[in-house]
């Protein structure tokens, strides 16, 4: 009788965790559908909740009907029992850090839902996709020590659980351990910080580092991606920006002016030259409609020096922009002002003592 009645115990226990599953399962299926609908109903950028938050609910949903069903299990010896719980507690635990980690980036989306980076002026959005990239690492940090300190107080030992109790405690001493052991990257770490708060950069800056144009494609907390015009990546730690020289096209607008240097004759007509880039200039869709002339910027002892400048929206633009000038300004004089090209004149001595004898005469 006893080993049916055990039997029973034990078939009691699997047929009420497995239907805690089902329902825990259902539950999040009803729960996540009902988001992901309005989710999409929603305008602008998605939240990322079944992405972000979806797995960590479904743990501790499993968790929790693994919990439901401890109470029924047949009594087991007290070592067996208290790992059981401890462990369920340690998985608990760990799997809430991970939900709160997914809370995090959902927050984030939240918040930047209205900062659209592919906006034409997006100088804002940038600004605001930075700080809150820096203060995601930050929190997510944050988050990853709470949930060590709180696995460290849920063993019973005292002394693991004044390890954890100092764990918070400690975080000023650590801190400054760390930055003697490791420097660069607690300097780099705090770069990060000031950056966020000051910004010299911003993602989808257009910059010129160490000679290279490019883009701020990605600031981590440790360094900076730089996409190059040639799809090549240049990393740079953070401490550079905060120590170094370097220049931001687009720090407050994204629009930008450039020029196209003509080295003509002195015979070419200035004015016929001006009112053709004004027509090449006017019929370009690259144009912003702002900024547009033609200046004699300097003259030599063979050529004279023509300055186009122009106006774009942005360095991308700008840089199609000045190409096409160059190209149709070129054509204009050739057929135009063929003579007006920079020649070189040279005279032979011969010619020199025909001159001479001609005056003479």
């Amino acid at each position: 009788m006893l080993g049916i009645h055990f039997q029973h115990r034990w078939f009691l226990v699997l047929f009420v965790f497995c239907a805690a599953i089902v329902l825990a399962n259902v539950v999040h299926y009803v729960l996540f559908r009902l988001l992901r609908r309005k989710e999409a109903q929603s305008v602008g950028l998605g939240l990322g909740i079944q992405t972000h938050l979806g797995r960590p609910a479904r743990v501790i949903f499993l968790l929790s009907c693994v919990s439901i069903t401890l109470p029924l299990l047949p009594a087991m010896p007290d070592k067996i029992e208290a790992s059981i719980h401890h462990g369920l507690l340690m998985a608990t635990v760990v799997s809430v850090g991970w939900f709160a980690v997914g809370c995090v980036y959902v927050l984030e989306r939240l918040f930047l839902r209205k900062f659209d980076l592919n906006a034409q002026n997006n100088v804002r959005a940038r600004r605001m996709h930075t700080q809150f990239q820096v203060f995601r690492r930050t929190a997510i940090g944050l988050v990853i020590v709470l949930t060590a300190g709180a696995l460290l107080w849920t063993f019973k030992n005292p002394r693991i659980w004044q390890y954890g109790s100092g764990l918070l405690a400690s975080a000023g001493v650590a801190s400054l351990l760390l930055a003697t052991a490791a420097k660069s990257t607690a300097s780099n770490f705090l770069a990060g910080m000031q950056i966020a708060m000051t910004e010299p950069i911003r993602l989808d800056d257009v910059v010129i580092v160490q000679g290279e144009w490019g883009r701020i494609e990605e600031i981590t907390t440790t360094y900076v991606v730089v996409k190059i015009w040639d799809l090549r990546r240049l990393i740079v730690p953070l401490s550079y920006f905060i120590e170094n020289t370097f220049q931001n096209w687009t720090r407050e607008s994204s629009d930008i002016m450039g020029t196209a240097f003509l080295y003509v004759d002195y015979t070419v007509s200035v004015d016929a030259l001006r009112e053709e880039l004004e027509r090449v200039v006017r019929a370009s869709p690259l144009w912003d409609g702002k900024v547009l002339g033609l200046q004699v910027t300097n003259l030599s002892e063979r050529t004279m020096e023509l300055r186009c400048l122009m106006s774009s929206t942005d360095s991308s633009k700008n840089f199609d922009l000045r190409c096409d000038v160059r190209e149709k300004m070129i054509a204009f004089v050739r057929e135009r002002f063929p003579e007006a090209f920079p020649t070189m004149r040279v005279r032979s001595d011969a010619e020199k003592a025909a001159d001479a004898a001609a005056l003479s005469n």
